[in-house]
Parts: C-alpha cells; sequence; structure tokens
C-alpha cells in the first residue's frame, strides 16, 4: 500500500512547513490529488486514520482537490477529459496525447498558527 508513504510524506512536508514558520500546529491542509495519480482513495483514508494521530496533523482539517483527467491529441489538438492515461482522442481516435492533469500529487496549502 503506498499511500501510507504518501501520507507519510504528506506529514513530513507538513512538519518541515510548520517548523519553518515557526507554528506549532496545522489548522488546515489542502492537497490536489489527480484521478490518474494512482491513488487508492480508500486506501488513503484508511493511511490518513492510521498515520496522522500524534502528529502536527492530528488536529487539521483536511481538504483534498480531486483533479480530473485531461489530456490534448497530438494530432488533431483536441482536448477532452480521460478516464485512464491511454484513453484515444474523441475526436480522431488517436492514441497520441499529451497528458495536460490527473496525475496531480501535492500539497497545495498549509494553514498554520
Amino acid at each position: 500500500m503506498h499511500e501510507l508513504s504518501i501520507v507519510l510524506s504528506i506529514i513530513d512536508i507538513a512538519r518541515n512547513q510548520a517548523r519553518r514558520a515557526e507554528a506549532e500546529r496545522v489548522e488546515r491542509i489542502e492537497l490536489d490529488i489527480g484521478l490518474l495519480a494512482g491513488v487508492e482513495w480508500d486506501a488513503l483514508d484508511f493511511a490518513w486514520k492510521a498515520a496522522v494521530p500524534g502528529t502536527i496533523l492530528a488536529d487539521a482539517e483536511r481538504l483534498v482537490h480531486r483533479i480530473p483527467g485531461r489530456a490534448k491529441c497530438l494530432e488533431c489538438g483536441s482536448t477532452f477529459d480521460v478516464q485512464q492515461l491511454y484513453d484515444p482522442c474523441p475526436n480522431c481516435s488517436s492514441p497520441f496525447n499529451e497528458l495536460l492533469s490527473g496525475k496531480e500529487l501535492r500539497v497545495k496549502a498549509l494553514t498554520v498558527c
């Protein structure tokens, strides 16, 4: 389950950023997670509940922005939603696409005090 390592990395980022801001705790954390990032949502929630107690994120509100998959066709130039990495272009059926969004996995913002 790589979701636990993701959560542990998020805790490290929050701890380091709070230390830099000379803050004692995190009130809110915002995450950008793409729908194509390979994250299992239930496993992420389970890992969060298991790993966060006793850390700087213990009492933090967690807000997750789920970023949809978008791609641009390299043949016809149209942009479209994708559900999987290799979805063909709905306009020309080309399999050659540039992924524009959906693989994000980042801490977007922290509110500390």
